[in-house]
């Protein structure tokens, strides 16, 4: 229910419900003559190619990287057209990929654009980064209009091209895309193409996997800094971030921590924090695996629990 105030399809009296039940119940009232397939499901590397080989427009809306890689493998072994969109902050982007045009010709994929996944936990969730409201409805009205114009054979499909829109500035762009050659999986060989373990490729691990790390609350560290207790505090958020609201800890972005380890203390304990907690315990996870660190705690729910907890005037985002 967190997010359902940036979907169109819900309203306050659809929380608690399966959000793919909602949403069919939503658009059947909508247009009652559309037939609608309903899979309450998980979409896999097992079901993803039965799934999409039933359709000719693929709509890709996933808000992770795993699944964008699956889908944009699965529509490609498919021979379908992947009609993508993601958004992060006031940021959106959109495409068209793997498009057959008249010649026969497919267009670039996603894969084209980013041959590979960015390192687990360098791109925050919408969660932790946050999305205006008004963005997922942008973006998907946009979408929407591709898929039409594909279905209708109107217009030019966004094929071979990126649009881009920052809703801070209102600046949209159109980038051209081309073929990778050194990795680009192409259609014409898509009877080679293998659905992978998508999370294993991403560096994302099963959540009973994880390492496990010890924590502090807000509350807790909150006394033991009032006492003068000699504990070292890492934020390990983007400079950005930090300028918009910090507790005074020592900033060591994510990405730079293995270069600064000779920052990070061994003989005090030290808590790590970040917006809501998840940064803060892969760090943790990778200092302590790689680097035998024994002295390090997670404060759990980041700097937006201070926020709550401790200091109601702190500023979020």
């Amino acid at each position: 229910s967190s997010n359902l105030q940036r979907q169109v399809l819900y309203t306050i009296d659809d929380i608690g419900r399966q959000k793919v039940e909602a949403a069919l119940e939503r658009l059947q009232r909508q247009n009652p003559f559309v037939e609608f397939e309903k899979y309450n499901l998980r979409l896999s590397s097992e079901n993803a190619l039965d799934i999409i080989s039933e359709y000719d427009i693929i709509a890709d809306g996933t808000d992770n990287f795993p699944t964008r890689y699956l889908v944009n493998d699965a529509t490609v072994k498919a021979g379908k057209v992947n009609v993508y969109a993601s958004i992060f902050r006031f940021e959106g982007q959109l495409s068209v990929f793997n498009y057959r045009d008249p010649e026969g010709n497919y267009g670039p994929n996603f894969r084209d654009l980013f041959p590979s996944p960015p390192p687990p936990g360098l791109v925050p969730s919408c969660a932790e980064g946050g999305v205006i409201g008004v963005l997922p409805g942008i973006l998907g009205s946009l979408q929407a209009n591709e898929v039409i114009k594909i279905a209708a054979g109107v217009g030019e499909p966004l094929s071979g091209k990126l649009f881009t829109l920052n809703t801070s500035e209102f600046e949209p762009r159109v980038f051209e895309l081309s073929y990778s050659e050194k990795h680009s999986i192409r259609t014409e060989h898509a009877d080679q193409i293998e659905l992978i373990d998508y999370e294993q490729f991403c560096g994302i691990g099963p959540a009973e996997e994880q390492t496990e790390v010890k924590s502090i609350t807000v509350g807790e560290l909150s006394e033991r800094l009032d006492k003068g207790e000699d504990v070292q505090v890492i934020d390990v958020r983007e400079p950005n971030e930090y300028e918009i609201a910090n507790i005074g800890a020592e900033l060591i972005p994510k990405s730079t921590v293995e270069s600064k380890l000779e920052s990070i203390s061994r003989d005090r304990p030290v808590v790590v924090h970040c917006r809501s907690g998840k940064r803060s315990h892969d760090v943790i996870a990778l200092l302590q695996e790689r680097h035998g660190y024994d002295n390090l705690l997670n404060l759990e729910g980041g700097i937006l629990a201070w926020a709550q907890e401790i200091d109601e005037t702190m500023a979020t985002y």
